[in-house]
């Protein structure tokens, strides 16, 4: 079973350009079939398309929330640009058709009153505590059936991005947490998605590939998969190669992915 998660970047390139190539993803993404794709930095419009999505940041136009359509026409000015500021953005799962969906739920990774508890924990000075709440993430998770009736449940996250590494291992460990109630005791478990902390800096990491969580190695970047209760191979990153668009990249994340034994 192939698992595979990336970042669009809002359907940029690297260097940006005036028009989006969302499409070029998707299609290039999911041009071998992977059984398990998790995507982040969907723009709000786009998150229909996909088997599972959800919103993390509504389109707005300042302060006023507007239609998804209405995000996207305006967004077209120029997306390398504006990006998600009127798009909003989300994480999205798309799914094989062998693969049956079971359940589906969201869980806000920074909510207000967890924002609080470990601001105070962790003696975050003004700057740290308004540039987390400046965005909502979340984390989705599907628990679903193979057709030799195994089951499994995908945690699709992307973690707030921030210079002090403590912020994402909160949201991390949370969605870990989220995760792990969802799971029956025979459940593959796959945590997937943009963590937003590499393992040399982060706690949490250590922690769910440690022994007490038995999670798999993790890879040597931000985008992360791990399993645990099946065999995984090495996550493998996609070179550089394999997404170019001309003299361009597509995302400025590359697609990481890993096979399920």
């Amino acid at each position: 079973m192939l698992v595979r998660s990336w970042n669009l970047f809002h359907g940029n390139t690297v260097p940006p350009q005036r028009q989006s190539f969302l499409e070029e993803m998707v299609r290039l993404v999911t041009a071998d079939d992977p059984d398990i794709l998790c995507l982040q930095e969907v723009p709000a419009w786009a998150l229909e398309r996909f088997t599972v999505g959800a919103v993390a940041a509504r389109p707005v136009l300042g302060p006023v929330p507007i239609p998804r359509r209405l995000g996207q026409a305006l967004t077209s000015v120029h997306h390398g640009v504006l990006r998600s500021a009127f798009s909003g953005q989300g994480n999205a799962i798309e799914i094989a058709s062998r693969l049956r969906v079971l359940a589906d739920r969201v869980l806000t990774l920074n909510p207000r009153r967890f924002r609080h508890a470990h601001a105070r924990e962790l003696g975050l000075d003004a700057v740290a505590r308004l540039a987390w709440a400046k965005e909502r993430r979340i984390v989705q998770a599907v628990r679903l059936a193979s057709a030799d009736g195994r089951t499994y449940v995908v945690a699709n996250l992307h973690c707030t991005s921030y210079p002090d590494p403590r912020l994402a291992d909160a949201e991390l460990l949370r969605a870990a947490w989220f995760t792990a109630s969802l799971a029956r005791p025979d459940d593959v478990v796959v945590l997937a998605g943009d963590f937003n902390v590499p393992a040399a800096h982060s706690q949490a990491l250590r922690d769910l590939t440690g022994p007490e969580w038995g999670f798999s190695a993790a890879g040597p970047g931000i985008d992360q998969i791990l399993v645990r209760g099946a065999d995984a191979s090495p996550l493998r990153v996609w070179p550089a190669s394999e997404r170019k668009h001309g003299d361009r990249l597509l995302s400025d994340h590359a697609p990481v992915e890993l096979e399920l034994g």
